[in-house]
């Protein structure tokens, strides 16, 4: 373009010089020729000269003039389009919603940005152009700054680039972006051109689609195991009636027969054995006989409380809470006694020596946000039994498989893997669901949900009174290692009226605190995060804002965590998963107190 716009200059530049002297050896040469034929005074041919060399000046200039006035007027011309399709494509540049960046081919460093970039990324256009590839990227490997320059190489000698990429903006948060790369050669230095879109909402609605999906799979899985367990249990338990009636008669006519005894005796022991673990599958199948019963759950539980003690021995205390006002609730109570006995086992082995075990109850409405994203789940009112230790925990792959029935993590001889299973096939029965939250080395708490009984009964009591949820306006620093979790507490609390500052963990938490130029009166955070816990993080935030309030969450109920440094006097704590009622309400019970529910900087921290 700049070649031909030079060549263009010249050809024009080329003509008017050839005008001029065309026009220059006309005048001259033929005024000279008539002249010579009129004049032959040399007196009056000085004069002539003189008369027709001002002329010769006149016309030249005037022609000059002409002539540049004309090639000036068509430059200004092009000069105005020129800049007018530069402010066409300026404002394409800026109007599109993709960050656009154009980048040095051979350095990589940026030279041009739009102001979709700025809008992204939250940099000012001086900071933007002097910021390098790795500040724009989440910093590690895969997204690092030289996997960020290999792809400009790739882009520059293999042509275009299109993939996905973990991008920084200036407050640290992380998005995801579908980053396009492609060379541009229109000018003699190469530069490459950047295409940057936002797509975090679209990975986002992936990644709840694949869980949902897994929930679906692991749902039709339990199911149809559920339906093989029942019909195997059922037909072998027809097998072991026979061989355990048998092995009775036979007893019954042995006498005196020692040898003969003792050979049936370990028959009939080996059946009955046999037999226990067939009830415990049908029970997961949700095929074993039951006879409901209205229950008061806190009375039910506390009838167990000794024997549980004998089951778990000493070195493992037992604590019992019980929620006032409980609901009642239909099911058979043995089924009660299983699931117990099951988890307080289940939890005994995961504590190594001494440890604890909080079994705890309470009431809870839930809605269909917390369904969403929860399948088994129905809304409605449930009364909730929660099981809880501070042993060894479990990691995402263990708690995938923990309610398949013969799954176990001990060894070969101790464990049948059904204790689990049992459980989920009670609750399943029942039409209730189970919550499972566990760490590797942070304990592990069991949330059963068993729905309220709201038919005739004398041993009813009171109905709660529900309370509508309550807004409010002002600002919370929300804190969430896990990510659905942060997106679904953030659309909780702006539709409740609240202005939310969201953080994926402790140090966005730490930046956006630093950064947010007014106040925020509530910090909401986790319990146990990576790199720092919810009460080091307060302690942090309340350095630097000594007037903000706290509320802990955390999946594990309150007495679960108290060795985390969380359940001093004065502080609050809200169980996974809550409600849009619930949270409401917890928030108004701490924003309208005055006195300070945060934990004081100068106190000592633990690690959780």
């Amino acid at each position: 373009m700049r070649n031909q716009t030079r060549q263009r200059h010249r050809s024009v530049t080329i003509r008017i010089v050839m005008i001029y002297a065309l026009f220059g050896l006309a005048w001259i040469y033929g005024s000279d020729t008539v002249l010579g034929w009129l004049v032959q005074n040399p007196a009056v041919m000085v004069k002539i000269a003189v008369i027709k060399g001002s002329l010769f000046i006149l016309c030249t200039a005037t022609l000059l003039y002409v002539l540049i006035d004309r090639f000036v007027r068509k430059l200004a011309a092009a000069e105005r389009g020129r800049i007018e399709t530069l402010k066409s494509y300026e404002a394409l540049f800026n109007a599109t919603n993709e960050a656009i960046f154009v980048h040095d081919a051979q350095s990589g460093n940026i030279l041009d940005i739009n102001e979709r970039m700025l809008e992204m990324y939250g940099y000012r256009r001086d900071e933007a152009l002097t910021t390098d590839l790795g500040q724009l990227s989440e910093g590690t490997p895969p997204y690092s700054q030289a996997e960020a320059a290999e792809n400009v190489r790739k882009a520059l000698f293999e042509g275009p680039q299109v993939f996905e990429w973990h991008s920084r903006k200036k407050t640290g948060e992380l998005f995801w972006s579908e980053v396009s790369l492609k060379k541009d050669s229109t000018h003699n230095d190469n530069k490459i051109i950047a295409v940057v879109r936002d797509i975090s909402d679209r990975k986002q609605s992936e990644e709840e689609r694949d869980k949902l999906e897994a929930q679906l799979q692991q749902a039709q899985k339990m199911e149809s195991v559920g339906r093989l367990a029942g019909g195997v249990a059922h037909d072998f338990n027809n097998m072991l009636s026979v061989i355990i009636g048998h092995t009775e008669l036979a007893l019954m006519k042995t006498g005196a027969s020692q040898l003969i005894s003792g050979h049936l005796e370990e028959i009939h022991n080996a059946a009955e054995r046999s037999a226990d673990l067939t009830r415990q599958l049908l029970a997961f199948a949700r095929k074993q006989a039951v006879a409901p019963k209205v229950l008061r759950l806190n009375e039910t539980v506390a009838g167990m409380l000794k024997m549980l003690q004998r089951l778990i021995g000493e070195d493992i205390s037992l604590t019992w809470r019980p929620s006032t006002k409980l609901w009642p609730v239909k099911l058979d109570p043995s089924q009660i006694d299983q699931i117990l006995a099951n988890l307080c086992v289940n939890a005994k082995d995961a504590i190594n020596n001494t440890g604890r075990i909080t079994i705890e109850t309470g009431n809870k409405t839930i809605d269909a946000g917390y369904c969403a994203s929860n399948p088994e789940a129905a809304p409605g009112e449930y009364v909730w039994l929660a099981i809880s230790d501070d042993g060894c925990g479990m990691d995402k792959d263990t708690r995938d498989h923990i309610f398949e029935p013969f799954f176990t993590t001990k060894n070969v001889g101790e464990g049948t893997g059904l204790g689990l299973a049992t459980v989920y096939g009670i609750i399943k029965q029942n039409n209730g669901f189970i919550n499972v939250y566990s760490e590797p080395d942070q304990g592990t708490t069991f949330t059963i949900y068993l729905p309220r009984y709201t038919g005739t009964s004398g041993e009813t009591e009171t109905a709660a009174v529900a309370i509508p949820a309550q807004h409010g306006n002002e600002t919370i620093l929300l804190v969430e290692d896990e990510t659905v979790i942060l997106n679904m507490a953030t659309l909780m609390l702006e539709n409740l009226g609240y202005s939310v500052l969201a953080a994926g963990g402790p140090a966005e938490a730490l930046r956006l605190a630093e950064k947010h130029s007014g106040r925020f009166q509530l910090l909401i955070t986790d319990v146990i995060m990576p790199d720092m816990n919810g009460r080091d993080l307060a302690r942090n935030v309340l350095a630097a804002h000594p007037e903000v309030k706290c509320l802990y969450m955390s999946g594990y109920t309150a007495n679960a965590i108290a060795h985390h440094g969380v359940l001093d006097e004065g502080l609050h704590f809200i169980q996974k998963p809550f409600t849009l009622p619930d949270m409401a309400m917890k928030i108004r019970e701490i924003l309208n107190r005055p006195d300070q529910t945060a934990p004081s900087p100068s106190q000592p921290g633990q690690t959780a």
